[in-house]
């Protein structure tokens, strides 16, 4: 099966507070459902309160040019087609848009 990553950019997450007791709900209860149906592999947000670094192959240490931010999930699914469907279950649960990549299949990792 394929590992997919599903996503979104935490500048497109515009919920009123008042409703994000329902958006937490909801996306733990999605979350319940891909562990209930045994795709789950791993997921969380992005801590937007420390930098990202650029870490070189002597070690040395940069800032980021690109910063990363939101939150993802990983899943194991068999088509493509699951992964739109567990995309579009998040986007319902979040309440905003969400991306959609897969990982490159590499026996050794």
């Amino acid at each position: 099966m394929t590992k997919y990553l599903i996503s979104f950019p935490g500048e497109t997450f515009h919920v009123a507070p008042e409703d994000m007791e329902a958006v937490s709900a909801d996306s733990h209860a999605a979350i319940a459902e891909t562990k209930a149906a045994g795709v789950y592999v791993f997921g969380g947000g992005i801590n937007e309160e420390i930098e990202p670094v650029l870490v070189d192959a002597d070690g040395a240490v940069g800032l980021s040019a690109t910063h990363l931010t939101g939150g993802f999930l990983v899943l194991e699914l068999p088509t493509r087609d699951d992964a739109l469907r567990w995309s579009a279950r998040f986007a319902a649960a979040c309440r905003t848009p969400q991306e959609l990549r897969e990982f490159g299949y590499d026996p050794e990792s």
